[in-house]
């Protein structure tokens, strides 16, 4: 059965959350703290689903390591059964976005020809390294640039890139225009200030879409025993500031995603989620729809 926030956009082109959780998910493997208790709400690791009722297509921005559980999620939320997966856009090549390509595989799925759009380096990785190439040389999936990609004459998939620890591939956030709106997926990025120093501004972003789901993994610098000068990611709390002083008008259009098990975002009776809710912005919750 369709939820209530799906059915009201049944028949239009939409976007569902599957994932708001950083790459480890929640509980992440490990953790003894509170956040990771049991009892705590399970969130999978940040992922998008573009739904095209009309045909019944259903794309992925993001293979996570709970593939399993968000293909059944997204089952379930759009009662479309007759496919499975009809392509993969991959962000980067840190582990929640792109190994569970894994499920894709003969051991699994074993799906045929599934389109896999990602940058150049990530590309080539997939393409030279077990056991990515393998789902390549069985013929699992096929893989592409993610230059601007028409998935229907009314929507379209465009590769925007940003800077984000590239030690191993290229990164990219993702603008989705659909017949009505635009969307932007954005789970990882270094800074904005880095954004800044190449000509791109989040506020410029911003004004060109709808809704614009964005990097918040830790809500400030205290949440590890870590060095977390070594873990860039703008802090939610910094983006609410640097929002609110430049463009506050934008704040309704934000939704925190990519969320650290640690980050009281998570939470959603912190005084961190209030804070965030009454600049106007907003926590991404996992199973929101969103029209195109």
């Amino acid at each position: 059965m369709m939820s209530p926030m799906a059915t009201a956009i049944h028949g239009r082109p939409h976007v569902i959350v599957l994932g708001i959780a950083q790459d480890g998910g929640r509980p992440q493997a490990g953790c003894r703290r509170q956040c990771c208790a049991a009892g705590q709400p399970e969130r999978h690791p940040a992922c998008l689903a573009i739904v095209d009722p009309r045909t019944g297509h259903r794309w992925l921005i993001d293979a996570t390591p709970a593939l399993p559980a968000q293909l059944r999620m997204l089952d379930e939320t759009t009662g479309i059964t007759e496919r499975v997966i009809d392509g993969v856009f991959l962000t980067h090549a840190h582990i929640g976005h792109y190994t569970g390509l894994v499920h894709l595989g003969r051991e699994a799925m074993a799906v045929e020809h599934v389109p896999v759009w990602c940058g150049d380096r990530l590309r080539q990785m997939i393409a030279a390294h077990d056991p990515w190439r393998r789902l390549i040389e069985h013929g699992h999936v096929t893989v592409h640039p993610d230059d601007t990609v028409h998935l229907a004459d009314d929507i379209t998939v465009r590769a925007l890139p940003v800077p984000h620890r590239d030690e191993i591939s290229d990164t990219v956030g993702y603008m989705i225009s659909g017949p009505t709106r635009s969307v932007l997926w954005l789970p990882d990025i270094d800074s904005w200030e880095a954004w800044d120093q190449v000509g791109t501004h989040l506020e410029d972003i911003l004004d060109t879409v709808d809704i614009a789901w964005i990097d918040a993994t830790f809500w400030d610098d205290d949440e590890l025993e870590r060095d977390m000068s070594l873990i860039p990611h703008p802090r939610a709390r910094a983006t609410l500031e640097r929002l609110s002083s430049s463009r506050p008008d934008l704040l309704d259009r934000v939704r925190f995603v990519h969320l650290n098990h640690t980050n009281p975002l998570l939470d959603p009776m912190s005084s961190q989620t209030h804070t965030t809710e009454a600049a106007g912005a907003r926590v991404a919750a996992q199973g929101d729809a969103e029209a195109i």
